[in-house]
């Protein structure tokens, strides 16, 4: 039920970000959902990938830090309320979200969010008996 995550550490620096998915490209790794935040002096570019392992092997070889985390994957509505109807069931729980990101699944008209919840085990458990649609690994790497 948990994704790997892979967490890029850039320096805020012009073309550091483009090299980082250069590589990517090189490697021929897709990306299935990426997300960035900044600070004035770096940057953690976050990616979902088929084979986080693998490709943070070959993001270390070209000096990147990489770290290896996890999410949960929800499939959800897209359409108005789909993620407040996701966030209530943690928020009904009691479980931080220390942060998401999402993007369209056009095959099945939906949505899948990327979820960080501070536990994450207590997050998959609560959103299995809040009756969302916890979506496995693999389903993910092979979308």
């Amino acid at each position: 039920m948990k994704v790997k995550q892979l967490s890029i550490f850039l320096e805020n620096r012009k073309g550091r970000m483009r090299k980082a998915l250069d590589v990517l490209e090189k490697g021929g790794v897709n990306i299935r959902a990426l997300s960035i935040a900044d600070t004035s002096d770096f940057g953690i570019l976050r990616l979902i990938v088929p084979e986080p392992d693998k490709t943070k092997k070959l993001l270390e070889d070209n000096n990147f830090i990489v770290k290896v985390g996890e999410v949960i994957a929800v499939r959800m509505q897209d359409q108005p309320g789909g993620l407040g109807e996701i966030l209530g069931i943690l928020d009904d729980n009691d479980i931080n979200l220390e942060y998401l990101y999402a993007f369209v699944e056009e095959k099945e008209n939906g949505a899948i969010v990327l979820l960080h919840p501070d536990n994450i085990d207590a997050g998959i458990k609560a959103l299995q008996d809040g009756g969302a649609e916890v979506i496995l690994a693999k389903d993910i790497y092979g979308l």
